[in-house]
């Protein structure tokens, strides 16, 4: 599936709201956030020209999420961000004064924090996040996993703290659970989607993972003119385009976002024109996409600023990570988990097939982002054949 934005909204600037959320103002807070951080550093960027050349494209760069503040995905600058500026809050209103992100270990603060629980829904990488973010602050976490999320993710999550909530059926099903519950037993919920009524956290997540695209503008020799995002529920894709359409204005580059076929929500929103429920039918391996219904405020930004939308097959994706994992040529080794690379499974399938339509040619400067690296270790060496440990081993030993 391919689909051009013909939106009436396309291009049109964003709502007031996302412009605030998204700009460089929410930029700068994130920052100022992670600079407490202590294991806060830029993820890397990286060039592979060897497959540029393949594709008969001037340049692919692909920023690697896979070492994010040791949780291995670019949700955790999302929810654990959301947790900290909720608490903060909080701590505003009790205790009658403002409270900054310098004194989140301060003993009243940590004291107001211990009173509160923070829930999400999660595939595993954003309740990673959120479970983080509620114990480096002192809070409660309740993190609710639908039926097909792995032990091992469960696991990753529950090692910090969390309480762990199983839920029969889907990411969407969890998500509405986690909402009920939340409202009875006065938890705040800490979601990466959004719905009617409920849309300042979800922003507050995108706002996070605006240090993404700020860090590969930092890094690259040129803006991008394409850029390739995965999206599940649309979050990412919508933060990264909706800063880089603020950032450069006209300048900005071509911006696609890519799917699971089997888990296409945001192409379905594109198709007609506002957010929609898509059927449930074979599960994705691409996990942490397998979404069915596309974030409200996401698609409000998508709508505005994403130019096209595609989606690509399961073997599509799984080819990626092998191809990532035992690179041609001179081009590193790069760990990604099963939606980490989604991205660029979407820019080998538009080279083939939507190349004159999206501009792609021997002078086009491609961003992709590794979304993930193997936050599932075992998952990923079924799909790969060689254990992440493996894959770095070699990398270390061809540097050597």
């Amino acid at each position: 599936m391919f689909l051009l934005n013909s939106n009436a909204l396309h291009r049109r600037p964003l709502d007031p709201v996302d412009a605030e959320t998204l700009g460089n103002a929410g930029a700068d807070t994130v920052e100022r956030f992670l600079a407490h951080r202590d294991n806060h550093l830029p993820t890397h960027l990286h060039a592979l020209p060897t497959l540029a050349g393949e594709l008969g494209l001037g340049a692919v760069h692909i920023k690697d999420e896979g070492f994010r503040l040791g949780l291995g995905s670019f949700k955790a600058l999302g929810g654990a961000y959301a947790v900290f500026r909720l608490v903060l809050e909080e701590g505003s209103r009790s205790l009658g004064r403002p409270v900054d992100v310098a004194d989140l270990n301060r003993f009243d603060v940590r004291a107001v924090a211990a009173g509160m629980t923070v829930a999400c829904a999660t595939d595993g990488n954003h309740g990673r996040s959120v479970a983080q973010g509620a114990q480096l602050v002192g809070a409660k976490a309740a993190i609710f996993v639908h039926a097909g999320v792995s032990e091992a993710r469960i696991a990753a999550i529950a090692r910090y703290g969390a309480e762990m909530i199983r839920v029969d059926g889907n990411y969407d099903d969890s998500v509405r659970q986690a909402a009920e519950v939340s409202a009875e037993q006065g938890w705040t919920v800490v979601s990466d989607t959004s719905w009617p009524g409920y849309e300042r956290i979800p922003g507050l997540v995108m706002q996070g993972y605006s240090t993404i695209v700020r860090e590969a503008l930092g890094q690259l020799p040129q803006p991008p003119t394409h850029v390739f995002v995965q999206a599940g529920v649309g979050g990412i894709a919508a933060a990264l385009a909706g800063h880089l359409a603020i950032v450069l204005g006209h300048a900005r580059p071509t911006f696609i976002v890519v799917e699971p076929a089997r888990a296409a929500c945001v192409v379905a929103a594109a198709r007609v024109g506002h957010v929609v429920k898509v059927a449930h039918d074979q599960p994705t391996v691409m996990a942490m996409l397998e979404c069915y219904e596309a974030s409200q405020v996401a698609w409000r930004v998508l709508a505005r600023v994403a130019d096209a939308f595609m989606t690509v097959d399961e073997e599509e994706a799984v080819a990626v990570m092998r191809r990532l994992a035992r690179p041609a040529g001179n081009d590193p080794v790069i760990v990604a988990g099963e939606s980490g690379g989604v991205g660029l499974a979407g820019l080998i399938r538009a080279v083939a097939d939507h190349k004159a339509a999206l501009g792609l040619d021997d002078k086009s400067r491609v961003l992709l982002i590794n979304t993930e690296g193997a936050t599932d270790p075992h998952r990923y060496t079924e799909l790969v054949g060689q254990s992440p440990a493996d894959v770095l081993a070699g990398k270390l030993k061809a540097e050597a």
